[in-house]
């Protein structure tokens, strides 16, 4: 089962501050429609770019709907030894639609 954080359960811990490692894996395009913040690392600069990340951070993998960040999720826990990763459930669409109405969509 793949790990997940609502956007409500997100947008409360960054209300309160918690430090959050955000890792978005759309493309670069997307990123420019809007974003919550953090690093964006498409999905094909993931493998080269993964060893620079702190695997023990408190980590949210964030696309458009929720597939590619769960690929992502399961790759950076697999393959780089992440222990405390979660998917972003519904991407940043449901962030749009169960957050922030006013937050551009695509």
């Amino acid at each position: 089962m793949i790990p997940e954080i609502t956007p409500a359960q997100l947008k409360e811990r960054l209300a309160n501050g918690e430090p959050l490692q955000l890792i978005d894996v759309r493309e670069p395009q997307e990123w420019d429609i809007c974003h919550l913040g953090g690093t964006l690392i498409p999905m094909a600069d993931l493998a080269k770019k993964a060893p620079a990340l702190d695997a023990s951070a408190t980590t949210v993998v964030i696309c458009h709907h929720g597939f590619r960040s769960a690929q992502a999720l399961l790759f950076l826990q697999q393959r780089f030894g992440f222990t405390n990763v979660l998917n972003l459930k519904g991407g940043i669409h449901a962030w749009a639609l169960q957050v922030d109405p006013t937050f551009p969509t695509y």
